[in-house]
């Protein structure tokens, strides 16, 4: 066996529709479009959602809530993972720059510093935001923060 006589398996493989080719194929005429309207003629297309002119189902489910377009979104980091940052790499200061080298965040995304877990290090921490919570702990284990 080689690849000059390989073939797929038997039954496996069928032969496309050919439509539009004679009436003796049994898809000439109208080639399985219908007669008259819009969708028998070439170019045609419809809307995305279009039902014929039913309601659309985007239209008929009701619409709830409500979504703030100047919402700031921001990605937490918690001590914990500043802490493991440092006992790994011996850092003395956490950056924008520095978390996304260590692909923590995105280079559009707001950086926050959240709570969780415990800071033995000194370090002096620049991020967007803090919590009341990481700003204590970071300047009770000696460090400073700085907003951006």
């Amino acid at each position: 066996m080689n690849l000059s006589n390989l073939k797929p398996a038997e039954g496996s493989t069928k032969n496309r529709k050919r439509i539009g080719r004679g009436t003796g194929s049994g898809r000439g005429g109208t080639s399985t479009r219908g007669h008259k309207g819009a969708g028998s003629r070439s170019g045609t297309s419809t809307k995305i959602g279009f039902e014929g002119g039913q309601m659309p189902l985007q239209r008929r489910v009701p619409k709830v809530g409500f979504k703030n377009p100047n919402r700031v979104e921001y990605v937490g980091v918690n001590l914990d993972v500043l802490q493991a940052l440092t006992e790994k790499y011996t850092l003395t200061t956490v950056n924008f720059d520095t978390l996304k080298e260590h692909g923590l965040v995105s280079k559009n995304g707001l950086v926050k510093i959240m709570g969780r877990g415990e800071l033995t290090a000194k370090l002096e921490v620049t991020a967007h935001a803090f919590t009341a919570t990481a700003q204590k702990a970071i300047e009770a284990a000696g460090g400073t923060i700085v907003k951006l």
